[in-house]
């Protein structure tokens, strides 16, 4: 009892100080296991990622034992192949670190992508209202009735020849509606707010309301957004790449090609299929975590 009238004395204190939003959110992530978890995840991803030729201890591209392999049978962990080598005879572990790099740059130029452009529609519709409001509400609504991994399967089809770029085109069209329909209702919610109607009510410009009032408050929910859908671009771009929608380069490390690459000897060597499946469930699940508890830590509502 002591200890919970001690933290809402602090809280209190805190309020009456002043203390950012930003500076009260960090101290309840630092104080939480779970997105102190996502966060390693998410550092430990991206540090391997971009340090990937480094940290590879083989020439992902070589084929090293490519002597030994017979009928394209991939060989079990040995001396200086701790994870062995797949079916041309590459060492498993160095196509997994750098291809960590592909997930990560296929992941966030898609969710960029789908972040500005969704973006855009929402806060169009959002500071406009009207009759545009309804017409890009209802192309949103279009893309919201078709499951995603679907829509994106569907898009990457359409182009001639698969690469990264179609993965990321299609992956990115995918998270449009998110954001859209997110900042459309928070941009909304803005739009009676207080400090709005306050600053109608002086005569500033309807375009400096939207730009310095209702957008800059519109945000926060936006950008955790973002870090929840880059755990969906990753999966969704590797399921593309599983499917052979992806890259066209069949010897470029990706975790999604060589999860599918490893069907056809999972009951000779099954491994091939554990390590890629794992490494995209972890990065995953960090950035859900790491997602969802900054999510918590920006919401008033949330907070205890």
């Amino acid at each position: 009892m002591t200890s919970l009238l001690t933290r809402k004395r602090d809280r209190i204190d805190d309020v009456a100080r002043g203390q950012s939003l930003t500076r009260s959110a960090i101290q309840r992530l630092s104080r939480n296991p779970v997105a102190i978890l996502g966060a390693i995840i998410v550092l430990l991803f991206v540090l391997v990622a971009i340090f990937a030729p480094l940290l590879a201890p083989k020439d992902p591209y070589f084929r090293y034992l490519i002597d030994e392999v017979r009928q394209n049978s991939p060989l079990p962990a040995r001396d200086g192949f701790p994870l062995g080598a797949d079916q041309n005879g590459r060492d498993v572990l160095s196509r997994l670190i750098v291809g960590s790099r592909q997930s990560l740059l296929v992941g966030v130029l898609a969710t960029t992508a789908g972040l500005i452009v969704g973006m855009i529609i929402g806060g169009v519709a959002g500071a406009v209202g009207g009759w545009i409001d309804t017409l890009l509400m209802r192309f949103v609504d279009i893309l919201l009735s078709v499951p995603s991994l679907l829509l994106a399967i569907s898009i990457a089809a359409v182009f001639k020849s698969a690469s990264q770029w179609t993965v990321i085109a299609a992956v990115s069209v995918v998270s449009v509606p998110i954001f859209a329909r997110l900042l459309r209702g928070a941009m909304l919610a803005q739009r009676h707010a207080d400090h709005v109607l306050a600053a109608r009510a002086l005569g500033v410009k309807e375009r400096s309301i939207v730009l310095r009032h209702m957008l800059p408050n519109s945000l926060s929910a936006v950008i955790v957004q973002a870090t929840l859908t880059l755990a969906t671009s990753i999966i969704d771009a590797a399921a593309l790449s599983f499917l052979g929608l992806g890259d066209a380069d069949p010897n470029r490390a990706e975790w999604g090609a060589m999860l599918g690459d490893a069907q056809t000897y999972f009951d000779i060597q099954p491994s091939l299929a554990v390590w890629p499946a794992l490494c995209i469930i972890v990065v995953a699940l960090g950035f859900t975590l790491f997602g969802e508890s900054l999510r918590e830590a920006l919401d008033p509502k949330n907070r205890r």
